[in-house]
């Protein structure tokens, strides 16, 4: 049952949050039932669009996300009905439940999940590198095609014919939508666990939609039990759980971002550690998902900051620095080392990273050289690093670094 009549700003929020935490379930199942990739986004967006007209009057209802759903799939079989597409589709898919058609068991023991199948079909090797990134975080991660072209750096229109174009090789090469098994599992696998963690950074950054982590790490519950003997995929499930059990302690009341040493531990999600700790001990190997598991095991289980064992947080960075070398991990590394053996020794280490120009520009390496320089005593350069990174954010990221800033000047 829905709530009386809601104010409209109040009502856009709801329906907002309802489409985000949603929208991936509703087209990953149209998908399925349909076989047609536009219809289900056109449909996912028409019931939202709906929900804006009608919730202002009705309320916002009990389960936001199973009326988009609802409405959703009415919309898709009239679509149908209208088209005259085969009877056993619209048969199947007038039936569909919000939650019946979500995730079960197959006869065979295939886990059965829609929005799991949707990864893989996007990770398929028949795509493009970039068509894969493009079209998962579009039918996924709910990016809008403009977001999507101005990380890709290419005009909205040209984004929508590569994902039409995507979209269309899946039909045309017969592409089935399922989660594969055997050796095309395995072969599969990097681009799935690389799309899990995109979907579990697009939650968990400051200004996130939390939905999208929590969505990340179902998936990667249900990809441990289909692959229990994958060491990479444990690593990355206990990394998500390590990570995210930090979500209710990282805003204090006024919705500011707290860094780690500010956090109250006592509002860490202890149960989530207990549980990413136990995850992470499955896993001998040292792959890149477990070297950063392990680091944030490290964060996870200190009593307090100053017992942060930084010390093996720099080595696991080395560690990950030689299995997977990049100008991000070269930064983390530098602070990490900054920690454990002195700001001069990060500042030394940040510099090397930023000799090849990869860093240039790049806000967090502007926000750690900040850190360094404040901790080496230089608090009037640091306070203005912090205020030139401030500039390439918004929201509370862009708050929580004019604020360090002023708490390195005091006025008089």
């Amino acid at each position: 049952m829905a709530d009386g009549p809601t104010d409209p700003l109040a009502v856009a929020a709801a329906v907002a949050a309802a489409s985000a935490g949603s929208y991936a379930r509703i087209v990953a199942t149209l998908i399925r039932v349909t076989g047609d990739w536009t219809l289900a986004e056109d449909c996912a967006q028409e019931a939202s669009a709906l929900a804006l007209t009608r919730w202002p009057a009705d309320g916002v209802p009990a389960n936001p996300g199973g009326w988009l759903m609802t409405v959703a799939r009415n919309r898709a079989i009239d679509v149908l009905r209208r088209a005259s597409v085969e009877q056993r589709r619209l048969r199947e898919l007038a039936v569909l439940t919000s939650t019946g058609a979500e995730s079960g068991k197959a006869g065979d023991g295939e886990i059965v999940d829609d929005r799991l199948r949707l990864v893989f079909t996007c990770c398929h090797p028949a795509l493009s590198p970039e068509a894969r990134v493009a079209l998962t975080l579009r039918t996924v991660c709910g990016v809008s095609t403009a977001d999507i072209a101005r990380a890709f750096l290419v005009t909205e229109s040209a984004m929508t014919r590569r994902l039409t174009r995507a979209k269309a090789r899946i039909a045309a090469a017969g592409i089935p939508y399922r989660v594969p098994t055997g050796p095309a599992l395995a072969e599969r696998l990097p681009g799935v666990l690389a799309v899990l963690y995109l979907l579990f950074t697009r939650g968990y950054d400051a200004d996130g939609e939390p939905a999208f982590a929590d969505e990340a790490i179902r998936l990667a519950r249900l990809l441990d039990r289909l692959m229990p003997a994958q060491p990479e995929v444990a690593a990355l499930l206990a990394l998500f759980l390590l990570q995210h059990s930090r979500r209710d302690a990282r805003r204090d009341r006024d919705g500011n971002l707290l860094t780690l040493d500010r956090q109250d531990r006592a509002r860490w999600d202890h149960e989530a550690i207990v549980e990413g700790v136990g995850v992470l001990a499955r896993v001998a190997a040292d792959g890149p998902y477990a070297l950063q598991a392990r680091i944030a095991a490290c964060h996870a289980t200190a009593a307090s900051a100053e017992a942060t064992d930084w010390v093996a947080i720099a080595e696991a960075y080395d560690r990950l620095a030689r299995r997977q070398p990049s100008p991000v991990v070269e930064l983390n590394r530098a602070v990490a080392h900054g920690y454990a053996h002195g700001p001069a020794a990060g500042l030394a280490l940040l510099a090397a990273a930023r000799a090849g120009g990869a860093l240039d520009g790049y806000p967090l390496a502007v926000a750690a050289e900040a850190e360094l320089t404040a901790r080496r005593g230089d608090r009037e350069r640091a306070a203005a690093l912090f205020r030139r990174a401030a500039e390439a954010h918004s929201g509370a990221a862009r708050r929580a670094l004019l604020d360090r800033a002023a708490a390195l000047l005091p006025g008089p």
